[in-house]
């Protein structure tokens, strides 16, 4: 990102962030918030038009603030993400770049629990939660959840929405492979998310990449959770406990009903495992 552009990027944040109260006769608290989350790629016109239905910016006049703490590269993710939503005539739209150790202004955290849609950009899952977990922006980001306001992220920034997250990097392999060559124990790497969404793991780019595996040694290795692997284009939109597929290809929700896991030298067996896939408009029950 060129020095202009950062310049230009500045200048918008300082000239909009006091402008971006909330909305007027907005959403009340009560009711959690829906939760979009996006396998990653590009994004089709359906799933941008869901988000911003789904957010009632246009009806409330309320903004969008997103959050790129996952990309190694933060104002380059909230420059094209803003751009985006503008083509949808989205324009009430600012981000916060936030650092390790960065101090918080209450006015930046006042900006996060009032927001229509607090959007989370890809990148490193592990990166945004090093920077977030156990902050006043942790705190700010459950606080809007809880008060109805929708809270959407792609690739990275879906992984982050879990209680349990996936970190994507293995304990035993641990030069990086976008998947899993083996099912064995005590591999797969998880580390506490923002537990927007409970019971269940969310892998993303799934399909495309071939994830399987890393969901199965998930499923083996925590019989407890539910594996969601959403992929490119696809999102799942959750309202409590009933998730709708919304985009253009598939989602794939991996089960160990019967908490089966066998163990044979440094490989995982099981039984009766349960994988159904869900097409664009299928619903299904979260736990």
């Amino acid at each position: 990102m060129n020095a202009l552009l950062n310049i230009c990027l500045v200048f918008f944040l300082i000239c909009n962030l006091s402008q971006l109260e909330p909305a007027a006769g907005g959403i009340k608290a009560g009711k959690p918030g829906k939760l979009l989350i996006i396998g990653g790629g590009t994004k089709p016109p359906g799933l941008i038009k869901k988000m911003i239905d789904e957010s009632g910016i246009k009806k409330n006049k309320g903004y969008v603030l997103i959050l790129p703490m996952a990309s190694a590269e933060q104002d380059s993710a909230i420059y094209y993400m803003k751009k985006q939503l503008n083509e949808y005539g989205v324009n009430r739209v600012a981000g916060f770049m936030f650092h390790k150790g960065d101090p918080i202004r209450s006015s930046q955290l006042d900006s996060i629990k009032n927001a229509a849609l607090i959007y989370f950009t890809g990148g490193d899952q592990q990166r945004f939660m090093i920077i977030v977990h156990n902050t006043p922006v942790e705190r700010a980001i459950i606080v809007a959840h809880k008060n109805g306001h929708l809270i959407a992220g792609t690739s990275a920034g879906a992984s982050v929405m879990t209680g349990m997250m996936i970190t994507g990097n293995e304990k035993k392999h641990p030069k990086y492979e976008s998947t899993y060559s083996t099912i064995e124990p005590d591999n797969i790497e998880t580390i506490p998310g923002l537990g927007l969404v409970t019971g269940v793991i969310i892998d993303q780019h799934f399909i495309i990449r071939s994830r399987e595996n890393r969901m199965f040694t998930a499923i083996l290795q925590y019989p407890e959770i539910v594996g969601i692997g959403i992929d490119h284009s696809t999102a799942i939109l959750v309202d409590g406990s009933h998730a709708e597929v919304v985009g253009n290809n598939q989602v794939m929700v991996f089960r160990n009903p019967g908490g089966s896991v066998r163990r044979k030298g440094d490989r995982f067996g099981g039984s009766a495992l349960r994988v159904d896939i869900y097409l664009p408009g299928d619903t299904f029950i979260m736990p």
